[in-house]
């Protein structure tokens, strides 16, 4: 299994992977009905989606599989935990480690770690996050696409980090070094009552677009260079449970919150399903 999880991920390094991704952006636009029914129907069922959980009921009701990927869920679907001072899960997904940072270190995989400070591109917020908590979700194709606020926090900064665009499932974030700091990703740093908090939404192979709902499209267009911008005084507030942004395609998510946030953490294996909205731990 090591050979194999090794040549799959070598083969990674030589792809084109952003024009991959561009391909497969188009390829979710398709609004031909009977392309994009196809679409949905046949790559829907083989990746085992719960049909039953979206709000629209019939397949013509979708634009185009990317409308159907990025599905709004029926009322309900996702209660939200109810303890006040509870943290909850900010995505559909598996848990690939959660626990704390040491240091500035964050666990990628068995023998893997990488920087706070790499992977928020060296914000100020980096050093609050030194020796605190951290989850990493990966969302499988099958899994609710939306990402929700894990607490209630005000958006101080977002910034989007143009990077390589490695797979992000299991055998390759155990094989390639610093995967998720290599990533393209955009990282959202809240205001909260507990100390900063950050989320961040990691691009990955085929994984062709990137969006929030205060900015819309972030990825496409892709530049060289990483982008700042300050949210501080657009007032953009978000309730524990609201819809913050989203993956059109799957992807991995990282909560990052600082040493004396949380008062009790949830015990998870890495693995492990989680929901949107399940409690994740309680903050302090």
């Amino acid at each position: 299994m090591g050979i194999i999880e090794k040549l799959l991920s070598g083969i990674q390094y030589l792809l084109p992977q952003h024009l991959l991704s561009r391909l497969v952006y188009a390829f979710m636009r398709i609004r031909l009905a009977p392309v994009k029914n196809t679409q949905i129907v046949l790559i829907g069922s083989m990746a085992g989606v719960d049909w039953s959980e979206a709000k629209k009921e019939n397949i013509s009701d979708f634009v185009t599989f990317n409308d159907f990927f990025t599905r709004e869920l029926v009322d309900g679907a996702r209660p939200i935990d109810a303890d006040p001072q509870s943290l909850v899960s900010p995505s559909d997904g598996r848990i690939s480690q959660c626990g704390r940072v040491t240091n500035d270190r964050i666990l990628q995989a068995k023998g893997r770690h990488y920087s706070v400070r790499s992977l928020l591109a060296n914000d100020p917020a980096s050093a609050e996050f030194i020796n605190g908590f951290f989850h990493t979700i990966y969302l499988s194709p099958r899994d609710y696409h939306r990402v929700h606020m894990p607490f209630e926090g005000t958006l101080q900064r977002m910034i989007h980090i143009p990077g390589r665009l490695f797979s992000v499932a299991p055998y390759t974030v155990r094989q390639v070094p610093n995967l998720f700091a290599r990533n393209e990703r955009v990282v959202s740093i809240f205001d909260t009552s507990h100390g900063p908090m950050a989320v961040v939404l990691v691009g990955a192979m085929l994984v062709s677009s990137m969006e929030t709902v205060w900015s819309g499209v972030v990825t496409p267009p892709r530049g060289r260079k990483v982008t700042r911008g300050d949210w501080s005084r657009r007032n953009i507030h978000l309730k524990k449970g609201e819809e913050m942004g989203r993956f059109n395609m799957g992807s991995t998510v990282i909560m990052l919150l600082p040493p004396g946030a949380v008062s009790t953490f949830d015990h998870y294996e890495s693995g492990d399903s989680v929901v949107m909205g399940q409690k994740l731990g309680r903050l302090c």
